[in-house]
């Protein structure tokens, strides 16, 4: 999978939320097996939190969403 020309691929769990936190959403909760990010302009986004990786699929809705 693509986005903007760059390859996206499976990743941890910790490592997506990393790079959403960095495009400046906070962690508000993480229960169970998902964790709940908030960006004061865009709203929210919820990422699976597993032990194994997030499927390319996944990030990719998330950025869609996030922009």
């Amino acid at each position: 999978m693509t986005y903007e020309g760059q390859w996206l691929r499976n990743m941890p769990a910790t490592k997506a939320i990393s790079g959403f936190e960095h495009l400046g959403y906070q962690v508000v909760t993480r229960e169970g097996s998902h964790c709940v990010l908030k960006h004061p302009e865009r709203g929210l986004l919820v990422l699976p939190f597993h032990r194994d990786t997030v499927k390319a699929a996944i990030i990719l809705d998330a950025l869609r969403k996030a922009s």
